[in-house]
């Protein structure tokens, strides 16, 4: 198993959202890297962290699972949808998704400014400088201080 955080804009879908749902897909992205991380590394049973960004209240919202793997984003070939890529077509996808179903929701929201202040994050891409990708990879031990920081 392997542990995730996945960025969203909780305008558009929040950690409540997926509550409410159950299951989503996490579809629209494109960026190249985060799509071969969903594609190649993601699996069934990863736990991912929901993370709030562009927002008044950015960090660590909730915990999710990962419940199927990649799967072409049926989304990029429909041209209403704000995720339209002309390239890509169903014989030829060029992005992919994976869903995710609703764990627990964090008692609060764990900051940004939280977790550049931890010592043990000090390596996770997120804390640093410039790293924009809405999917990244954290380490056990990355986990484990998170989800340790919500229990105190």
């Amino acid at each position: 198993m392997a542990y995730w955080l996945f960025k969203t804009e909780p305008d558009e879908f929040s950690i409540h959202t997926l509550r409410v749902r159950g299951t989503a897909c996490w579809e629209g992205v494109r960026n190249y890297q985060a799509r071969n991380m969903l594609r190649d590394e993601v699996k069934i049973g990863d736990l991912v962290l929901i993370y709030h960004s562009s927002c008044k209240h950015v960090g660590v919202a909730g915990i999710a699972r990962v419940v199927k793997e990649a799967y072409p984003d049926h989304f990029a070939f429909d041209i209403e949808s704000d995720y339209y890529d002309a390239k890509s077509t169903p014989e030829n996808p060029r992005w992919v998704m994976v869903d995710i179903e609703y764990v627990s929701t964090m008692s609060r929201i764990i900051t940004l400014g939280e977790m550049k202040a931890m010592p043990e994050l000090e390596s996770m891409p997120l804390v640093r400088r410039g790293n924009r990708l809405s999917i990244m990879p954290v380490s056990e031990q990355e986990w484990q201080a998170i989800v340790n920081k919500d229990n105190q």
